[in-house]
């Protein structure tokens, strides 16, 4: 309850604290030796499209690159958002989405390092529902499960919804959170369908529990899902903060490049053995089975795809009522390469 209280109260503190980032984390004495320390707001630790975070720090890569990472995880997107804006954390690990929409509302955000060029998820179907829901365009009427309203998957899906022809007012959100929440509202039938991510997507495929009817973890099935690539996982933060820190940023990238070549060069099992034991859960045959699922999912070196932000945007523009009122978007301002290619 405490931690509700206070999400819900972070929206209206936003502008006094960001115009005070000298309390946010990054302001503080850094770390022994001189070492900048960045902290890091990640939607989800354990899921697997945001792997390269904690498998940089595993890989001891931050710390080779000269800059101290501190990784929280928040399971939703959009409250890992919200902290970022009120000053509390200096990035997220997040979806590139936010940046076009956060530019809608006024703020200015990055990518800096694009992880994903796909969104690395899918829209599932409890079995008992596979019958009658096999596209967006069987979604009206139904419990659609999401992260929760505002994030990724909640955009995303409103995108295939309309894509579809099937308005928002048609069809039910329910945050369903992911992992055990997630499965539990398949379960309990809280949820028809929704959008999720690996291992949750693993667990659910393997038990009979649910179908994939929209898979977005691959190139094809993400064009033809939303006409084109949508850059997924990414480290967004601050313009302002991005200007003021750049050497800190560019040891980050350098470490994170690294981290997505290892991914590009080595083997699902490989890549599975360098995590937390703890996140393969008492299965981890299923685990290395989600990575090699999704693992096509990442960039080999952090470089935005050319015509990814367009497709972002045409998705949003149909769909976000944010975007849609905005009198102009700059996708330019939106990401960065400079960081990437220093590092390539």
């Amino acid at each position: 309850m405490r931690k509700s209280i206070a999400l819900a109260a972070l929206p209206a503190l936003i502008l006094g604290l960001a115009a005070c980032r000298g309390t946010s984390p990054s302001d503080q004495p850094a770390a022994t030796g001189g070492t900048e320390t960045v902290t890091i707001m990640v939607g989800g630790l354990d899921k697997v499209i945001y792997l390269p975070a904690k498998l940089t720090e595993q890989l001891g890569y931050f710390k080779d690159a000269g800059v101290n990472v501190e990784l929280k995880s928040e399971p939703s997107g959009a409250d890992a958002e919200t902290m970022m804006l009120a000053g509390q954390v200096d990035g997220v690990v997040g979806f590139y989405d936010h940046s076009i929409h956060l530019q809608a509302k006024g703020k200015c955000v990055q990518s800096v390092v694009q992880f994903a060029d796909v969104p690395g998820e899918a829209e599932v179907v409890a079995t008992a529902k596979a019958a009658t829901i096999t596209s967006a365009k069987d979604f009206a009427g139904k419990k659609l499960g999401v992260t929760s309203p505002g994030s990724s998957t909640d955009m995303i899906t409103q995108g295939l919804a309309v894509k579809g022809g099937v308005q928002r007012s048609q069809y039910t959100i329910v945050k369903a959170g992911a992992g055990a929440t997630f499965i539990a509202a398949i379960d309990n039938g809280a949820i028809d369908a929704g959008m999720t991510t690996d291992p949750t997507i693993a667990k659910l495929t393997s038990t009979g529990k649910a179908k994939v009817i929209i898979d977005m973890r691959t190139e094809d099935g993400t064009r033809a899902a939303l006409g084109g690539l949508y850059p997924g996982a990414s480290l967004y933060m601050p313009c302002d903060y991005v200007a003021a820190h750049k050497a800190a940023i560019q040891k980050m990238a350098n470490a994170f490049v690294k981290t997505l070549k290892f991914i590009d060069t080595h083997t699902a099992a490989e890549i599975a053995a360098k995590m937390p034991a703890d996140y393969a859960g008492d299965d981890s045959a299923l685990y290395v089975q989600s990575i090699n699922d999704s693992k096509g999912m990442f960039t080999a070196d952090g470089v935005m795809p050319a015509d990814g932000p367009q497709t972002v945007l045409d998705v949003l523009k149909a769909s976000n009522p944010d975007v849609q009122a905005a009198a102009t978007i700059d996708l330019a301002k939106t990401f960065t390469t400079e960081f990437v290619k220093a590092a390539s």
